[in-house]
């Protein structure tokens, strides 16, 4: 044991989760290891001692990450180390991200870096169920100014029943896959895919977990306020008074500006108007610090020299603050508009949505595409069809598994009017597609039924809020156009929330001022029988089950009017493919047969791709697919496959060849690896002296089966000959 080394336990459902500090990582701001059966996770938090200069926004990290001996792995690659995270760690990252945030004061801009690792793992016990708890616990007990306890679970709904974090055999099996977090009095943060459920399923199994996330929440608190640190304390946000009284005397002006319509007329007017009012009060500052100078000089000069640009360090500190208030100022107004005079910025009602256009087949080759615009919000979303070869092969701690549908999600620098660089995906991008391929994935047909891999990709062509939502209706039409049998139309629709104390306006279909400037972004995705996805983020230190239940019957509506939409311009899947679409034909074969098949080290099935130039798949289980665009092609695969892969049958004709002659009679190959034996007896009906008289190696016959013993048969040419002359009598 350590000096300071503690040791703990809190309850997790039906777990006991082991909780271990002052042994690993002392120097670290706060540190703690968390076990739950074999699965263990290392968080970390740790702050910046000062705030960089200039700095007006909270620079939190959260970072988590599997090490691949976790589960006593090697990693892939040649140079067999943990690299760049994988978008699972990065998705794990964001969700344990999103309910801390709003648990810092608004005052405190210190960098924090929250490192989770996942050190062990028994393949049971999720690590991402200890991800958000470890991260409360380690930021609970350092001297960062956390309002926690926060704590995180997950919730599965099976037979009926609502179960506290699901193993990996459960999900696959559950209607349900919810990630809730929470503090002891409300939620901070849900994430969830679901089959169609209804709105009362998703919002009990939201208070289930919150229910667990109690008493979670009280375990920590008990060891934070035995072993936890003295907090940084954090001054509160104070405007200066000369700034604020300049400023309030403008705001009719600037609530005209936020009233002017269009995004970027908007931020245009608001943004002039700032640069306006800054130069006034400016020069009115100017001359305030010359006032206090003037026995120093002459009153002009000094007002010249400070508002010199080498001299504007005089005057940084009231540009600063200006900067500051200007837009507290913005934010009070836009919040004031909804929530008293129930009046948005656009002029919209609460409840109102932007216009939607829905379009299909908007580009000519790719094998389906819409492009979907809701406001100033749109997304161009295309499908792509292929084998299984296309498949996505994912890698982590688990075994290796395969995705048969992706669904990527892209965020240019121009669809909001910026200059910027392309580069890969970030969080937010890989976050946006995920929830939107989680809320089409429940829709999409099984393998059986559609046995393409599918991608689609939404390109954000411009955006004013909610394109994650623009990207799952885009989607869905692309999908419809493609000919994929989806299950049912999937629409997204993006809740707000602005909240004063009590009072408080839930809004339907967000744009991006109110989500930025408002309390939260609560996104539901699902067909006209229920909900496939939701995601909720908040600002503010949680939300209550009232308004979660308002925000989802608000959600209801809106999402029903928006599918109307969507199927009045494709009302349901085509029942055929683009023509330029790839095709697959899929059988089965006898596992027993697959060795001859592929043939030794490949070469038979590299021979028959090499012929026809279509991709061949073959599964353990005897499923064969043939992929390919020349239906001709794919033809002679199949005739080719069905010929090395022939099971042999009792009393069935054959085209054979005689591969060798013998003095009994000959062997006859009827199929690549099949020969069987053709008796001298057997050859006619008549006397056969010499077998080499009659048959020759080489020769093709007709032949039948007349008996099959272990792997052994037995031919025979004379009573397919007898049966043919049958035939031509009772002609």
């Amino acid at each position: 044991m350590f000096e300071n080394e503690k040791n703990f336990e809190i309850k997790l459902g039906n777990e006991v989760l082991k909780v271990n500090t002052g042994r690993i990582a002392r120097q670290a701001g706060g540190a703690v290891l968390l076990t739950c059966g074999k699965t263990t996770i290392l968080a970390t938090a740790t702050r910046s001692k000062d705030v960089k200069p200039g700095q007006d926004f909270f620079p939190l990290t959260v970072d988590y990450i599997e090490k691949f001996y976790a589960s006593g792995k090697f990693p892939g690659g040649f140079v067999k180390r943990e690299s760049k995270p994988s978008t699972e760690e990065i998705l794990i990252s964001r969700l344990v991200d999103r309910p801390i945030r709003p648990l810092f004061p608004e005052s405190f801009l210190n960098a924090v870096h929250v490192v989770i690792n996942t050190v062990s793992y028994d393949g049971v016990n999720m690590p991402e169920n200890l991800a958000t708890i470890g991260a409360s616990l380690a930021l609970g007990i350092s001297d960062i100014p956390f309002e926690g306890p926060v704590a995180g679970v997950t919730v599965g709904y099976i037979d009926g029943e609502y179960v506290l974090n699901p193993n990996k055999e459960q999900q696959e099996v559950s209607k349900i896959y919810l990630s809730v977090a929470g503090t002891m009095d409300a939620i901070t943060m849900v994430e969830a895919w679901s089959n169609e459920v209804s709105e009362d399923e998703m919002l009990d199994a939201i208070m289930f977990g919150h229910e667990q996330i109690k008493q979670i929440c009280k375990g920590q608190k008990e060891i934070i306020d035995e072993i936890g640190q003295e907090k940084l304390e954090v001054e509160e946000i104070k405007f200066d008074e000369k700034v604020v009284e300049f400023l309030d005397g403008y705001e009719k002006e600037l609530k005209k500006a936020i009233l002017v319509p269009g995004k970027l007329e908007k931020q245009e007017a608001v943004d002039n108007l700032g640069e306006e009012l800054l130069g006034i009060f400016r020069e009115k500052m100017a001359r305030e610090i010359a006032n206090e100078k003037m026995q120093e000089k002459e009153l002009s000069d000094i007002i010249d020299q400070l508002l010199n640009k080498d001299n504007e360090k005089n005057l940084e500190y009231y540009e600063q603050e200006f900067g500051k208030y200007y837009h507290e100022m913005e934010k009070r107004i836009v919040r004031n508009l909804i929530i008293y005079e129930k009046y948005r910025p656009d002029g919209r009602k609460i409840n109102e949505i932007r216009p939607i256009s829905a379009q299909v087949d908007v580009l000519p080759v790719p094998h389906g595409s819409a492009l979907f615009t809701r406001g100033e919000t749109q997304s161009l979303a295309t499908v792509t069809l292929g084998s299984k070869d296309d498949e996505q092969i994912v890698d982590g701690l688990d075994e290796e598994k395969r995705k048969k549908f992706i669904l990527h999600y892209n965020f240019p620098p121009y669809s909001v009017g910026e200059a910027g660089f392309m580069r890969a995906p970030g969080r937010r991008e890989l976050g946006h597609g995920n929830l939107a391929e989680r809320a089409l994935k429940a829709v999409m047909p099984t393998e059986d039924e559609f046995p393409y891999t599918v991608r689609v990709v939404s390109d954000i062509t411009e955006s004013n809020g909610s394109s994650s939502q623009a990207s799952i209706c885009g989607g869905c039409l692309a999908l419809m156009a493609a000919g994929v049998p989806i299950k049912g139309t999937v629409a997204g629709i993006a809740m707000g929330l602005i909240k004063e104390e009590d009072n408080y306006t839930v809004l339907t279909d967000i744009q991006g001022l109110e989500d930025h400037l408002g309390d939260m972004d609560f996104k539901v995705a699902g067909t006209k029988k229920g909900i496939t996805a939701i995601q909720m983020d908040i600002k503010i230190k949680g939300i209550t089950k009232d308004i979660m239940k308002i925000a989802l019957k608000q959600a209801h509506e809106a999402r029903f009017n928006i599918i109307d939409i969507m199927e009045a311009e494709i009302p349901e899947p085509r029942k055929q493919l683009a023509e330029n679409a790839p095709k697959i034909i899929n059988l089965r074969i006898d596992p027993s047969t697959i060795a001859v098949l592929i043939g030794p080290a490949g070469k038979t099935i590299k021979a028959i791709i090499e012929e026809t130039g279509v991709d061949i798949n073959i599964e353990d289980d005897g499923r064969v697919s043939i992929f390919g665009k020349d239906m001709d092609m794919m033809n002679r695969a199949l005739e080719l496959v069905k010929k090395y892969t022939l099971t042999v049958e009792l009393n069935k004709e054959y085209e054979g060849k005689v591969v060798k002659l013998a003095k009994f009679g000959a062997f006859v190959e009827i199929a690549p690896g099949k020969e069987g034996l053709l008796h001298i007896s057997e050859i006619s009906d008549k006397h056969v002296k010499n077998v080499e008289d009659v048959l020759k190696e080489g020769q093709i016959v007709n032949v039948k089966v007349i008996n099959i013993e272990n792997d052994k048969f037995s031919l025979s040419m004379k009573k397919v000959n007898k049966e043919l002359e049958a035939d031509d009598i009772s002609k």
